[in-house]
């Protein structure tokens, strides 16, 4: 079998379900595969995020300073970038099953030589800088496998779910990436906490091989595939123009879409602050409040938490409360995660009042990510290009997260006070909060100041 036709998408199956079983076996399936990719995709996100939270260790083990770290975990969202704009088209002809599986399969391997260089670079005679290269190069071969989880994921979406279902479900999976964060900070934390730094990319691995199993279990490619009708059949949609059309063809016509090019840039910004706060959150909250890192990643942690809960609620506060109006609630969520970012940023504050902070700012940015980056994509772009218009956002936001992560690593590092102890160095957040909080600000007045022009096709 060619890797081709190993990756193409599902061939129509031969056996048909009978009539009578139809809607039971389809609701059943379709079920299992939303599962199936949600669960999956969370667990990518642990294999995305262990180097955040190996921060701090590192940079006390004087192996890697924070301008280092920040280059290598920039390497991730460069690649990452490019890697979700080419597998965003790639997927929309793909088996999603086998292509989400790959990915995380790899990302876990990746974590796992990390955990071990990490262990053994003393005893093997390693250097600090072939350490930095080295991770740099795993870290940006892991973003191009993290590439291949999101497109997918929406996919199962546009492949299993009719229109008027697809709001709600789509902001229930747009919830998985903070539950990823959420296990990150919380066990993965615990872990470092415990074991050392280079344990949190192992047990990082080991979550990617229990998502890969996950996929591999649960999820199914088409209706088709598995002897169903099409999902406009069994939901009775009328095919549009577009349906009809060949893939190829739809996915040009979204990428002359100038909506979908604001959308991207929206998008961009809403990157940089909520990979801010989840790549430096922790080492904010050690070095500027003096939260201990056991504290510093159960804050951030909440901020998971909520953004589940700003995500899942998106979708249904827009179809339902706002009756499909994205404005209004990209207006209320852009206010608020601006000034509840501004007050974790600028204010002194209680473990618990920073929690309150956090939680305030994660839930609003979840419920603008979800607007902003996913639903107002996908409202003006035609079933068949879901993938591509995932991927041309993809590419404008992952390239300004790494931006984000080299940006802020110096504004942090050239603003901090040295000392003969490493661990003993003041830092100045101030500059990079001053980045932060303008991104936060222009994140939700592009799309908003830009709807009717981006409504026009």
């Amino acid at each position: 079998m060619s890797l081709y036709s190993f990756y193409r998408i599902s061939k129509p199956s031969e056996e048909k379900v009978p009539e009578e079983s139809v809607q039971k076996v389809y609701k059943r399936l379709r079920m299992q595969t939303f599962i199936g990719a949600s669960v999956a995709y969370s667990l990518y996100y642990v294999c995305r995020l262990s180097l955040s939270v190996v921060k701090q260790p590192v940079i006390d083990s004087e192996l890697l300073t924070a301008g280092q770290l920040g280059i290598i975990g920039s390497s991730l969202f460069f690649v990452y970038a490019v890697g979700k704009f080419m597998n965003g088209f790639i997927a929309d002809y793909c088996n999603i099953r086998r292509f989400m599986a790959t990915g995380l399969a790899v990302s876990a391997i990746i974590n796992l030589i990390m955990g071990v260089l990490g262990f053994f670079h003393s005893a093997l005679g390693i250097s600090a800088i072939a350490v930095f290269f080295s991770f740099a190069i795993l870290w940006g071969i892991n973003g191009w496998m993290q590439s291949m989880g999101s497109p997918p994921g929406i996919i199962n979406l546009s492949r299993w779910f009719p229109l008027n279902k697809r709001g709600t479900y789509y902001g229930i999976f747009s919830a998985t990436p903070y539950i990823g964060e959420f296990l990150s900070f919380i066990v993965i934390g615990a872990i470092v906490g415990t074991f050392g730094w280079q344990s949190g990319f192992v047990f990082s691995a080991a979550a990617g091989v229990i998502g890969t199993l996950v996929i591999l279990f649960f999820m199914s490619d088409t209706p088709e595939s598995k002897g169903l009708p099409s999902v406009q059949e069994l939901s009775s949609e009328e095919l549009k123009k577009e349906d009809r059309m060949r893939t190829a063809e739809v996915q040009k016509q979204v990428l002359k879409h100038p909506g979908i090019w604001i959308i991207s840039a929206a998008s961009a910004f809403i990157y940089i602050t909520k990979y801010a706060v989840a790549g430096w959150g922790v080492l904010f909250l050690q070095k500027e409040k003096m939260f201990s890192l056991e504290d510093a990643s159960q804050i951030i942690a909440f901020s998971a938490i909520f953004g589940v809960l700003g995500t899942v609620t998106a979708g249904w506060l827009s179809d339902r409360v706002f009756k499909s109006d994205r404005i209004k609630p990209a207006i209320l969520s852009g206010i608020l995660s601006f000034a509840s970012l501004a007050l974790f940023l600028l204010s002194e504050g209680s473990y618990m009042l920073n929690i309150v902070y956090i939680s305030v700012f994660s839930l609003s940015v979840g419920v603008l990510y979800c607007i902003v980056a996913g639903l107002m994509a996908v409202d003006i772009v035609p079933r068949k290009a879901t993938g591509a218009a995932l991927g041309i956002v993809g590419i404008s936001s992952y390239i300004a997260a790494g931006i984000q992560d080299i940006a802020s690593g110096f504004l942090i590092e050239g603003n901090m006070q040295q000392s003969a102890d490493v661990a003993d160095a003041v830092y100045n957040f101030t500059p990079v909060s001053v980045f932060w909080l303008t991104a936060a600000l222009i994140s939700f007045l592009l799309p908003v100041l830009n709807w009717k022009k981006m409504m026009k096709r």
